[in-house]
């Protein structure tokens, strides 16, 4: 018996090496505020957000495919923050330069500066060539974007977006954005897969802000989701704190399914302690047959470090880099770190903390 379960360890181990798997890294709400905006600007009148991914660079070109969401459009001057976010184009060029291949830009901020706003995020992003995900100029626009299909690694993925609402903003103009609607959602899926998708993930800007734990909305939304729709990744956001993961068995699918109710915070200035840092979640994805195989989900919290003085910018400091950690920061550091593990991902279910 020992013989055969050694083998077995061995072909699993052999499995997470293959070159053939995908490696993917999501994180939560990249965010910017007024102090945010103001600690990034130079002498020269430039906005420099260099150093605020310096920690965890590594952990997100690890992946083959890194999506982050960008929660504040790039509306051009004046900047501002909440609660009618527009932030420097200068942050989107750091956060692809930090090697994220995917902005999510469906979520209630997206209208803050009505359809100018989420015209020129669009037509920014387009700019740099940053794929983004969400929001579109013209209904033409979505119908040739949507689904998002990428091929990595001879895998074909479609990638969906969606949000609960605006801040009850309208959506004027052009501007298409794309909300949280099941036949909608159904109908993009099955548009996925009669263009060859064999790996389906969605992402949803959903939930209920500053609450730990997933609601019914969207544990049902999730079911429906996993069992009817057969998607192998869903990834939340939009609480601001970190909510349970899980790696869910669909017996209808005959496949495993990564659940993420919420990354929590990328990077921002909220102030209350679960809102300090977030997480990131790394999962690989491989094809056996015809079904994908998703295995390997684990999870890393990483903690906003503010600036103390003038010149000083805002710090994403990864769990255990104690050494990155100011003596004025060191208790909300632990207490989030605390909270976030005893409280939140206790509850996780099958994904763990990566080691």
């Amino acid at each position: 018996m020992s013989q055969i379960l050694s083998i077995m360890l061995l072909s699993w181990l052999s499995l997470l090496q293959s070159n053939d798997a995908v490696n993917l890294t999501f994180v939560g709400d990249a965010m910017q505020h007024t102090p945010q905006i103001t600690a990034a600007l130079t002498t020269g009148g430039h906005y420099d957000y260099s150093r605020c991914f310096t920690h965890i660079e590594d952990d997100i070109r690890w992946a083959d495919y890194a999506v982050a969401n960008l929660e504040c459009p790039l509306g051009g001057r004046p900047y501002s923050g909440y609660p009618a976010f527009s932030a420097p184009d200068e942050y989107a060029v750091q956060l692809q330069k930090s090697g994220f291949d995917l902005l999510l830009t469906a979520n209630n901020h997206c209208m803050d500066r009505r359809h100018q706003g989420a015209e020129r995020t669009i037509h920014v992003l387009d700019s740099l060539g940053m794929p983004h995900l969400g929001t579109y100029v013209s209904q033409e626009a979505r119908r040739q974007q949507v689904p998002m299909l990428v091929n990595l690694k001879g895998i074909k993925f479609a990638f969906l977006c969606y949000t609960y609402g605006t801040n009850g903003i309208p959506v004027t103009g052009n501007v298409v954005v794309d909300l949280i609607d099941r036949a909608r959602i159904a109908a993009d899926i099955a548009t996925a897969r009669h263009a060859g998708a064999q790996v389906l993930c969605v992402c949803l800007h959903w939930g209920i802000e500053y609450q730990l734990q997933p609601v019914e909305s969207q544990r049902t939304l999730a079911d429906w989701l996993i069992e009817e729709q057969g998607v192998d990744l869903i990834i939340g956001g939009h609480p601001h704190v970190v909510e349970p993961m899980e790696m869910r068995h669909s017996n209808k699918w005959g496949k495993d399914v990564l659940l993420v109710y919420s990354l929590g915070n990328f990077i921002s200035n909220q102030r209350d302690i679960d809102s300090r840092g977030g997480a990131m979640v790394k999962v690989s994805v491989a094809m056996r047959g015809d079904k994908p195989l998703v295995h390997g989900a684990r999870y890393k919290l990483f903690f906003v470090q503010k600036p103390s003085y003038r010149g000083e910018n805002y710090v994403l400091i990864p769990e255990g880099r104690d050494d990155l950690v100011r003596p004025d920061s060191r208790n909300e550091y632990n207490r989030f770190m605390q909270r976030a593990h005893d409280l939140v991902l206790s509850r996780n279910k099958n994904v763990p903390q990566e080691k």
